[in-house]
């Protein structure tokens, strides 16, 4: 079986062609010239004949050597494409992203950071949305399934956070609110507390949220009794508009929607959570990956 040719010494059999001699070619790549002939002659060796007449004032091709140098020609004509492709792509900013995020992050977060992506690259960038918890979005990530994890991470180190693997990029903070039916007689309390609120049933969200909730109700010396669980915060507040139950609910899911039967409150005892973007080391190098981590931060309110 016929070995393929090293591209490399087809390369330096063209720059010698180009500079009319062993020598010249060497000082154009800047190598040594006992080096550049010592390619050479295992490029002839592996096509049994001679590819450059030696002459007293430099060298020519042989036939063989007029036609490995055409090939040489075609790769270096396809390197200088690339190269100008991959240079393109950086000025543009193009590519495609796949971005896993939460659901309330999806409804509220991600449609207007892709608004500023749309206004800062145009069509350049395509982010295709994936709908994941963190722990689940951040293994995408981590397995190459996505680019990019929008995040979120409470008071507390959870596995996902503490990760040596991966890099994340703060993205602001979101506030936990109290949820009570309208009427309810603690939405009018100025001095109201989580351990206020020790007798009553509630409804937890997601495992992490309800996690949160459960440590924060201890924290203030009780044991919530978590009546119904559901990641839905649709379904959170209709059970509170009903006197079902009350709820703590993120501002970003309160933002995605609100029941017109629920009172919203802060609360102390409750602490809020820290957004994120997660990815791998160095991924916010390329550059349509940093245009969308860009799109994602937080922008300054104006002062009405």
């Amino acid at each position: 079986m016929t070995r393929s040719l090293d591209p490399k010494r087809l390369l330096i059999l063209r720059a010698v062609a180009e500079a009319g001699s062993i020598s010249a070619g060497a000082r154009e790549l800047g190598w040594t010239q006992p080096a550049v002939s010592q390619h050479i002659a295992a490029l002839e060796r592996q096509v049994g004949q001679p590819l450059l007449l030696r002459r007293s004032h430099g060298v020519a091709l042989t036939e063989a050597g007029q036609r490995v140098v055409a090939h040489a020609d075609a790769i270096a004509g396809h390197l200088e494409a690339a190269a100008a492709e991959l240079a393109a792509l950086g000025a543009l900013v193009s590519g495609t992203v796949r971005l896993a995020a939460f659901p309330s992050g999806l409804a509220v977060l991600v449609p207007d950071a892709l608004e500023r992506l749309r206004d800062t690259a145009g069509e350049g960038v395509q982010v295709r949305l994936i709908e994941a918890e963190p722990p689940e979005a951040i293994e995408m990530v981590r397995q190459g399934q996505a680019d990019l994890a929008l995040t979120f991470q409470y008071d507390w180190p959870t596995p996902e956070s503490t990760s040596e693997t991966m890099t994340s990029c703060p993205l602001g903070s979101d506030e936990i609110l109290l949820v009570l039916p309208e009427g309810h007689p603690a939405s009018q309390r100025a001095d109201l507390t989580l351990a206020d609120l020790a007798d009553e049933e509630w409804v937890a969200g997601c495992p992490r949220c309800r996690e949160h909730l459960v440590l924060s109700a201890q924290r203030a010396g009780f044991q919530p009794h978590i009546r119904h669980e559901t990641d839905d915060y649709v379904v959170v507040q209709a059970i509170v508009a009903r006197g079902l139950a009350i709820a703590t609910l993120t501002g970003t899911a309160l933002s995605a929607y609100r029941h017109p039967g629920v009172t919203i409150r802060p609360l102390d005892g409750l602490s809020g959570r820290t957004l994120q973007a997660v990815h791998r080391p160095g991924a916010d190098a390329v550059p349509a990956i940093g245009a969308v981590l860009a799109a994602l931060q937080p922008q300054p309110t104006t002062a009405p």
